[in-house]
């Protein structure tokens, strides 16, 4: 049976949001929930395992895309530093790689930001009691896709040359050679499908492999 995480008192949820208007919505509508309190909001990830060990929250409600570290690398942090915070990943883009991405950073639950507050509260008190909760939608959708085709050193490549750098760039960048890139980039580029190393980034970015 999995380990029942509910608090004995009021639920203490952080939040990390960019966008200022979303952020102060959601806090809102869970504040009016009574049994949760709203107990620190963030607007970049690199603030959210500071604000989780300071104010110690149940819950972490993470957007993915979030300057400074995603989403995804904060849950895997929290994992290690807080583990008794459960993590659930609210984001706009519903895309099968992110699904599998979160799992495996240790999150609880992955939720897309159009249900209504209700299921969203209703969620939290669920991942509460040891279970994990999953967008049925994008669960399919993650089933079908397959898993990443690309290894972690494809993947940092990609990265790195989504701002147009050049091989050169990249090769100092991750202290690699130029033939080192340019065989992940092609190898990339194989495996999504697609003819330049642009349209490998926004094939990957697209099911949310990066």
């Amino acid at each position: 049976m999995p380990r029942d995480h509910r608090p004995s008192k009021s639920i203490r949820v952080l939040l990390a949001e960019d966008q200022g208007l979303m952020r102060g919505a959601l806090a809102l509508l869970l504040g009016m929930e009574p049994d949760m309190q709203v107990v620190a909001k963030v607007a970049a990830g690199d603030a959210i395992v500071d604000a989780a060990l300071t104010y110690r929250p149940d819950v972490a409600l993470l957007d993915i895309e979030l300057p400074g570290m995603s989403g995804l690398d904060a849950a895997a942090e929290l994992r290690d530093q807080v583990p008794d915070c459960r993590v659930l990943i609210l984001t706009t883009f519903g895309r099968p790689g992110y699904l599998r991405r979160a799992m495996e950073a240790g999150a609880a639950g992955f939720l897309v930001k159009d249900g209504p507050v209700e299921e969203l509260a209703a969620c939290i008190r669920r991942v509460l009691t040891g279970e994990t909760v999953i967008d049925p939608a994008l669960a399919a959708a993650a089933l079908s896709a397959g898993p990443n085709p690309l290894t972690a050193r494809e993947c940092e490549v990609l990265k790195a040359s989504a701002d147009g750098a050049t091989v050169a760039d990249i090769a100092d960048r991750l202290h690699l050679s130029e033939s080192t890139v340019r065989n992940y980039l092609s190898s990339a580029i194989g495996k999504t499908g697609t003819r330049n190393r642009m349209e490998a980034v926004r094939a990957a970015r697209q099911q949310g492999w990066l």
